[in-house]
């Protein structure tokens, strides 16, 4: 490198040099600032610091905007988000506690995957939204939800005494542990959705004769269990989620059980991280991981013809580490075949329902160009598969939607694993 300095300039004065020659380039002019100490005065960090004052919204400001977030956000993908672009946001003045945006956030950790410097937005999005419910600064369609959940016990406003009116009419014993008065090895949590929704009840049926079939020891709730709390929490609403975790704890206390088995793993996430410092610690698994360890005393023997493509849950595969044991079930199914989607696994796609996104689909049609759950079924579609497994309560409805609403609905069918197993044990379908 040669430098030639104009004689008119001070040499000592590197930060006057008005005429500059690099390497026989002339870079000589007052655009060229490349020596000079900038220093940013333009920025209004008020907003920034109200988002890293909170306790869990620290770690928003440890962003150095390397964007590698952006690219694994699901929402960017069907709209602009992620955090860098939040950040910037903040940066400008931008008032998160009263933006539409704050609502998008499903917690579906990937941005955390990959994020260098632990930008937490399973801690950011709920410290903002928890401001914004005490204000009262809540989506409509999502305070109906509270609501709900405050009076039912459930987000679908169903009433508590018919939680268990799925069982009637069941070519199996679905008992409750109040009734049995003993110790049972397996006390299934059956959740909302399964007990509730039309979809989610085929798919608990069809759990309840796997378990049968496997000679399970195993007993429900029924009208004592009440929502886990889990997407409560993760949508800001503090108070509901301590409510909830209370009464769900004093409630499981009272009984005597091996295993705590789960159908969401939103529950599954909640008695695994939030309840056990609260006074509820249990023995929980997800019925995948349960069922998975039982593949060889199942006698699947009925022949499953379906090329199957399977949606990892972000609450149980990122969230909480367990990819293999849904897919082990899928390969057990004689004459199945699985097909992977190209975003799986670690970087697989969400269905949008985390994070009090499952209550909030007005909102993201409002404010994205797509609905995620839409966009997984495209992708599902990609594959060639005729079969859409699941292993959440949320994404039954969500997909089933999604496929009519992509118009892909002779094209797609959705179903949850344990209607699969089912189907390869010969068990009688309603």
């Amino acid at each position: 490198m040669s430098k030639e300095v104009s004689p008119k300039v001070d040499p000592a004065n590197v930060l006057e040099i008005e005429e500059l020659v690099l390497e026989g380039m002339d870079i000589s002019g007052h655009w060229n600032r490349m020596f000079e100490q900038r220093i940013i005065t333009d920025y209004d960090v008020r907003q920034l610091d109200r988002v890293t004052e909170l306790d869990g919204g620290e770690s928003m400001g440890w962003c150095y905007q390397c964007a590698a977030c952006i690219a694994v956000c699901p929402v960017d993908h069907v709209g602009s988000y992620g955090p860098r672009k939040l950040f910037q946001n903040l940066q400008l003045g931008f008032d998160l506690f009263t933006d539409p945006d704050l609502w998008l956030c499903t917690t579906c950790a990937n941005c955390l995957r990959v994020c260098p410097k632990e930008v937490d937005m399973m801690q950011i999005a709920p410290a903002i939204r928890k401001e914004a419910v005490l204000v009262g600064n809540v989506p409509a369609e999502l305070q109906d939800v509270f609501e709900k959940t405050a009076r039912y016990g459930n987000p679908l406003g169903k009433n508590a005494k018919r939680r268990a009116a799925w069982t009637k009419g069941l070519d199996v014993e679905v008992p409750l542990i109040s009734e049995l008065g003993r110790r049972v090895d397996v006390l299934w949590w059956v959740s909302d959705y399964p007990s509730y929704h039309p979809r989610g009840i085929d798919a608990s049926r069809s759990l309840a004769r796997v378990l049968a079939h496997l000679g399970v020891d195993f007993a429900i709730l029924g009208a004592e269990e009440r929502h886990d709390g889990d997407s409560m929490l993760r949508a800001g609403e503090t108070g509901l989620f301590e409510m909830l975790a209370e009464q769900n704890i004093e409630t499981l206390n009272q009984y005597e059980f091996d295993l705590l088995l789960t159908t969401d793993p939103h529950a599954y996430n909640a008695f695994l991280h939030e309840y056990p410092e609260r006074g509820g610690d249990y023995n929980v698994a997800h019925y995948t991981q349960y069922l998975a360890e039982r593949i060889d005393d199942m006698g699947l023997s009925e022949q499953v013809d379906l090329n199957i493509t399977f949606h990892d849950p972000c609450y149980l595969g990122r969230h909480n580490g367990e990819y293999e044991a849904p897919r082990d079930l899928i390969k057990a199914l004689p004459g199945a075949e699985l097909t992977e989607m190209w975003r799986t696994r670690e970087n697989g796609y969400c269905c949008g329902g985390g994070g009090g996104g499952m209550w909030l689909d007005g909102h993201a049609a409002e404010n994205q160009n797509m609905r995620l759950s839409e966009k997984r079924v495209l992708e599902a579609v990609e594959t060639g598969a005729d079969t859409l497994c699941v292993v959440c309560p949320y994404e039954v409805s969500r997909f089933e939607d999604a496929v009519k609403s992509t118009n892909n609905d002779g094209a797609l069918q959705v179903l949850d694993i344990a209607e699969l197993l089912a189907q390869a044990l010969g068990l009688a379908a309603d």
